[in-house]
């Protein structure tokens, strides 16, 4: 047990930050915006460092079951990370546009920057990288349909209706991940694995230690408790980031308060809060030859984000009666459009480059060009 909190000493950063936040948050703001801003990102550090410690006991569960649960857990817990900070931030009055622009900021980050810069390294270090072509395929038409239905069409719904829709866009995306979590888990589980030379699927996390044939059941009982072990931590973790959540919403709110930031400044810290982890896991995948874990991580975050974040927080807005604005902007279309058609292009015949790694990591800077620009 020693051992065990010793290694998560890093915890004791979000934990002192934490306790700081709640004793000093109206210091911070008494003395002006620029303290506010330090303390916003001091604690946003401090978040990251928690989702890290989070993601990594994610890996350790989606190690013990495997792809592709293995690979739905790491994704879920990092969708878990989003949701929570999103509810918080629009708890606290934040643009009624932070939804729609986290979760826009989240696809191109998964898509354009994760998948672009794993393709693009590991295509430089390994040339052609094979993957299960199905597993492309599906994540886009999934993504393709869960943006087109909560994201787009909703511009064409009249105001005085959007509770109806609402609750239609709830139902949509759960029978959508509902289907598609069978899929993933059942009849069509080899749609997201690939057997790479040697007889070994992928999987999303490190390989394990072997184990003792004469010691069955200490190895057992010593994975039944790190399996315990790494639920507390998660627990633990995703309650420290919504304290530090809530002080971090106040504090940047007064910093940013007249400045003229654009609202996707805040979308993409929280889409890059809950992708932080994602991005190691993936580069690691893509320099070690395992490009099936990254399509899974990067493809798989971005269709949980839209899948399992729009009926949630939908459903506040239903339970506040105050709606907020999910139809994208012409800029915003015109570039899920182009990174859905490449990712269909590219994710096509079930090898990865460096030129397609390329042309998504350039669709990356396009979107942070457009985002100072304030588009």
């Amino acid at each position: 047990m020693v051992s065990r909190i010793r290694q998560e000493r890093l915890l004791l950063i979000p934990v002192i930050a934490a306790v700081l936040a709640l004793f000093l948050e109206h210091a911070v703001l008494e003395a002006g915006q620029i303290a506010s801003l330090l303390g916003a990102a001091a604690l946003i550090a401090a978040i990251v460092v928690g989702s890290m410690r989070v993601a990594h006991h994610a890996e350790i569960l989606a190690h013990k079951v495997g792809d592709p649960y293995g690979t739905m857990i790491l994704t879920l817990s990092a969708v878990a990370v989003e949701v929570l900070i999103l509810a918080i931030m629009m708890n606290n009055g934040a643009s009624p546009t932070l939804v729609r622009d986290t979760i826009y900021a989240a696809v191109m980050l998964d898509i354009n920057g994760i998948l672009g810069l794993a393709a693009l390294l590991g295509g430089l270090k390994h040339g052609e990288q094979p993957y299960n072509d199905d597993s492309g395929k599906t994540y886009g038409v999934m993504i393709l349909t869960a943006m087109g239905i909560s994201m787009i069409v909703p511009e064409f719904v009249p105001r005085d209706r959007w509770q109806y829709y609402s609750v239609f866009t709830i139902c949509a995306m759960m029978a959508l991940y509902a289907l598609f979590l069978r899929m993933q888990v059942g009849t069509h589980s080899y749609f997201f694995s690939y057997s790479y030379p040697g007889g070994h699927p992928d999987v999303a996390a490190s390989e394990t230690p072997p184990r003792k044939a004469h010691d069955h059941t200490t190895v057992e009982a010593r994975q039944d408790n790190s399996t315990l072990w790494s639920i507390m931590v998660i627990l633990a973790g995703v309650v420290l980031i919504g304290i530090l959540a809530e002080v971090m919403s106040v504090l940047m709110s007064a910093g940013l308060e007249g400045t003229g930031a654009p609202v996707a400044l805040t979308a993409i810290l929280v889409a890059s809060i809950s992708a932080a982890p994602e991005i190691l896991t993936a580069l690691r995948a893509a320099l070690r030859n395992r490009m099936q874990a990254v399509v899974n991580i990067a493809m798989g975050a971005s269709l949980s984000t839209v899948i399992l974040t729009v009926p949630v927080m939908e459903a506040i807005a239903l339970y506040t009666g105050q709606p907020f604005v999910m139809a994208m902007t012409p800029v915003q279309t015109t570039m899920v459009a182009i990174t859905l058609v490449a990712a269909a292009i590219n994710l096509n015949d079930g090898e990865t480059n460096a030129i397609e790694g390329m042309t998504h990591f350039v669709l990356f800077a396009t979107f942070i060009m457009l985002a100072f620009l304030g588009l």
